[in-house]
């Protein structure tokens, strides 16, 4: 359950990280409608795969898989 909790994240961060490298390319990598085209679509992926990974962890706990841990009270 963590494995794939992690693997998310990853992927989420990965498709974050895309969308920013697509926007800060020079203009002349590529047609301005391409670039905002790809980048809109990362952003999508990532809104997306973050909502994903929400609900997965909330059927997780849902189903008992996964616990709330806490912190533990001061001492």
């Amino acid at each position: 359950m963590k494995t794939v909790i992690v693997l998310l994240l990853i992927v989420v961060i990965g498709a974050l990280a895309s969308a920013g490298l697509s926007m800060l390319r020079k203009p002349g990598e590529g047609q301005p409608a391409e670039r905002r085209d790809r980048m809109a679509r990362a952003l999508a992926l990532r809104v997306g795969l973050s909502i994903a990974l929400f609900l997965f962890v909330l059927l997780g706990w849902w189903l008992g898989w996964i616990s709330p841990g806490g912190v533990p009270a001061g001492r």
